[in-house]
């Protein structure tokens, strides 16, 4: 072997150490029937398995008619308040909804004018970074997975709070505040250094007090700060949308195996981006995107309902786009007839895409929402329904604001630390044992055989 080899060279030996592995970690898929093992922990018809309480949020996707539960239209709820509500709420009142969501969140009631005005000086407040930081962390190293970056920032903050591992709550509530107004500057500031790194000019904006989270977030990335009303506002609704999803989602699950270990909020954090970064949770967005975009390339006209028929035919053939035979946005795993956060999402993509002039892209996302259902049931075995989630339109709206696709997973975060913050505080309050499910055993046991011997 080369004295000095490369960082990421995948030699021989790795390559035959990787082969030894895969031949002796093979379970036989039976095995989990077998023995009952709810695989994802959900079983066979897709219910999870209750694995803790919770009082922040409730999707409710079933109804029960004559004592028989079946599937409705979905519902999400935050502090049992319907988002909807929540998102037409600010809305009618010309505000933005983000702050008062999260103050929802970790606090339980919505709060009044003065308690709104209070809680966003808190968040202004804390929207600043130590000394140099930029400097010493962000800008060294940075990374072209910003979500990356992202966790180590969240990590190295860790160095800089004296108080890093107490977890008594006036502390994490302090610490989780902080991170819910630091995620937008962790992220866009990553993001920056990377295009920097990549021969591109490097915007360092300071965020400014009197603005939303939303708004901070367009004025931090863009090089003008420059934002329309309606850019924020739609925005500030996807932030709204994707700040919390009960406690079974990935990563809020790990948010509270990680707390009841005791770690510190950061540790925690850190580990909630991991979950979150992968493309089975927040970064379906991409896939979305990705996927719409080979289309547009293969699909000559893109009002013909039999070639866009025929397209997405190709893509659960796994003949198309990535060849991983899966319709991106399609499905989810608790609700079957319809995405709250897609429905409320969908007139509000409706809107920008006429502001933005590409009226014709709207249409074949509506038009493939139609006709996706129809395509994976005559292909597929499904035990519920099928509709577009969340991950359908999101993407699309980013992607007319211009957001670069670097920032679509980190942007989740920027929302959902608000609903991991509220999970981490009711953990702690309601501690009991540390999270440890059990795994059974299926290899055999052997006699250890000496080395002359092997």
């Amino acid at each position: 072997m080369a004295s000095n080899p490369n960082y990421c060279d995948i030699t021989p030996e790795i390559e035959d150490l990787a082969q030894q592995a895969l031949r002796n970690n093979g379970i036989d898929p039976d095995d989990y029937v077998r023995y009952d093992v709810k695989r994802g922990l959900r079983d066979l018809n897709g219910k999870g398995v209750l694995a803790g309480l919770t009082e922040i949020s409730d999707i409710v996707a079933k109804k029960v008619v004559d004592g028989v539960e079946v599937p409705c239209d979905g519902k999400l709820y935050y502090r049992g308040i319907d988002v909807e509500q929540l998102v037409e709420g600010a809305l009618k009142e010309g505000r933005f909804g983000f702050e008062e969501t999260a103050y929802l969140l970790l606090l339980g009631h919505l709060p009044d004018r003065e308690e709104l005005d209070s809680f966003t000086r808190q968040l202004s407040y804390y929207r600043s970074l130590p000394n140099n930081f930029v400097r010493d962390v962000v800008l060294k190293a940075p990374s072209q997975d910003i979500m990356n970056s992202l966790a180590r920032s969240v990590l190295n903050l860790a160095s800089y709070d004296d108080r890093c591992d107490d977890i008594t709550l006036p502390n994490v509530m302090r610490q989780c505040v902080q991170l819910i107004a630091l995620f937008p500057m962790l992220s866009v500031y990553g993001y920056q250094a990377y295009t920097y790194k990549s021969g591109n000019s490097l915007y360092i904006h300071a965020p400014r007090a009197e603005l939303s989270t939303a708004e901070n977030i367009l004025s931090l990335l863009r090089p003008d700060s420059s934002y329309s009303f309606w850019e924020a506002h739609v925005l500030d609704i996807c932030l709204t949308l994707h700040a919390e999803h009960g406690g079974g989602n990935n990563s809020t699950f790990t948010t509270h195996v990680v707390t009841s270990s005791g770690t510190d909020t950061y540790s925690c954090m850190a580990a909630a981006l991991a979950s979150l970064k992968g493309p089975r949770h927040g970064g379906a967005n991409i896939k979305v995107v990705r996927m719409f975009e080979d289309m547009k390339e293969q699909v000559r006209d893109w009002k013909d309902e039999d070639e866009v028929r025929h397209y997405l035919r190709a893509l659960l053939d796994k003949k198309a786009f990535d060849k991983a035979g899966l319709i991106y946005g399609m499905g989810h795993a608790v609700y079957s007839l319809s995405d709250p956060r897609a429905n409320l999402l969908r007139s509000f993509v409706e809107k920008l895409s006429r502001e933005k002039g590409r009226n014709e892209e709207y249409e074949l996302y509506s038009l493939v929402e139609r006709l996706g259902p129809e395509v994976i049931a005559g292909e597929r075995k499904m035990y519920k329904g099928v509709s577009a989630n969340v991950d359908f339109y999101s993407g699309f709206v980013y992607h007319m604001l211009d957001l670069p696709l670097e920032l679509y997973t980190p942007i989740f975060a920027m929302a959902r630390i608000a609903g991991w913050s509220a999970h981490r505080i009711e953990e702690l309050i309601n501690m009991g044992k540390i999270i440890r499910p059990a795994y059974k055993y299926v290899g055999t046991h052997t006699d250890y055989v000496p080395m002359q011997q092997r």
